[in-house]
């Protein structure tokens, strides 16, 4: 195999029209640049320098090779260059504002699993389930459900295709029986969360291809998605979750889908700076390795 060193003095030796001047540029012996072109030569069966006593230029094989060559060496440097601007800015702190069930169920090992792969790199971790002002605190990044505002923030997309579903647990169908119609649903006990201190009287569907606002009641709601979703476990009533939320909960059958075929609104989950100068090789690498793992999700893999 041909050596990186011996490329480079291939192609020093073409610019500078001297093989004895390519050496001291690089730091070699004029015996050991000599090694080197009869090495290449030898392994790539062409003469690759027309030599004379006062000057040396590449044959007509070696000027056919140098772009090839002058290629190769780029791609080496650019990919040294990438893996050293990674291993440099994957360094110091990033404070993350995630949603709190979310966040605390499926979030947290990935984000442990980035950390131990880039142990300089420290986060810092705010879970709650109100949008954080990015411009007025201290926060790098938030994962945000929703369309954000494109006007002043910047996403990335970890899961744009996620919806809002109904679940229960199987007890609490088993006694109080599936919804068949939208008005069943308003009979229901609804699990309701409160996002902005606001108390939903209704959840979008899309039943047989039309989208209705669905009056709900119920006597328990939260301003916490994870406490919504303890209730639903515990037989209390129906929720109206992001998919994303209940996946391992549906998967192991302690929750069940209700009504399937009833479509919940868009869920959109992205990765969210306030300003595109905030997009650092940390947070997108951080933005990539999330951005795979709710691809195995969706795809019913285990991440």
């Amino acid at each position: 195999m041909t050596r990186i060193a011996d490329l480079e003095l291939l192609v020093r030796a073409a610019e500078l029209g001297s093989l004895t001047a390519a050496a001291r540029a690089l730091d070699w012996s004029p015996a050991a640049a000599s090694a080197a072109v009869k090495r290449m030569e030898a392994q790539w069966g062409v003469p690759l320098f027309v030599r004379s006593t006062r000057s040396l230029r590449p044959s007509a094989e070696g000027e056919r090779l140098l772009p090839h060559v002058r290629q190769a060496l780029q791609a080496l440097q650019h990919a040294r260059d990438a893996a050293q601007a990674q291993h440099q800015a994957l360094q110091g702190e990033l404070q993350l504002a995630l949603p709190s069930d979310l966040g605390r169920h499926v979030l947290l090992p990935w984000l442990e699993a980035f950390q131990q792969r880039h142990p300089q790199l420290a986060l810092r971790l705010h879970l709650a389930d109100r949008n954080s002002d990015l411009l007025r605190t201290p926060i790098d990044l938030a994962i945000r459900y929703g369309a954000p505002d494109a006007a002043t923030q910047v996403a990335l997309p970890l899961a744009p295709d996620n919806r809002r579903v109904l679940v229960a647990s199987p007890g609490y169908l088993a006694q109080q029986g599936s919804p068949a119609t939208p008005d069943d649903l308003g009979r229901r006990e609804a699990l309701r969360f409160m996002l902005g201190g606001e108390l939903p009287a209704s959840w979008p569907l899309q039943v047989e291809g039309a989208w209705l606002q669905v009056p709900v009641q119920g006597r328990r709601s939260a301003n916490d998605g994870e406490v919504v979703k303890r209730w639903a476990l515990a037989g209390l009533g129906i929720a109206y979750k992001s998919w994303l939320d209940v996946a391992g909960e549906l998967a192991a059958g302690r929750l069940v889908h209700v009504n399937p075929h009833w479509l919940g609104e868009p869920s959109p989950l992205a990765l969210v700076v306030p300003a595109r100068r905030q997009l650092t090789p940390a947070v997108r690498s951080l933005r990539d390795w999330l951005h795979q793992r709710f691809a195995a999700m969706a795809k019913g893999e285990v991440p």
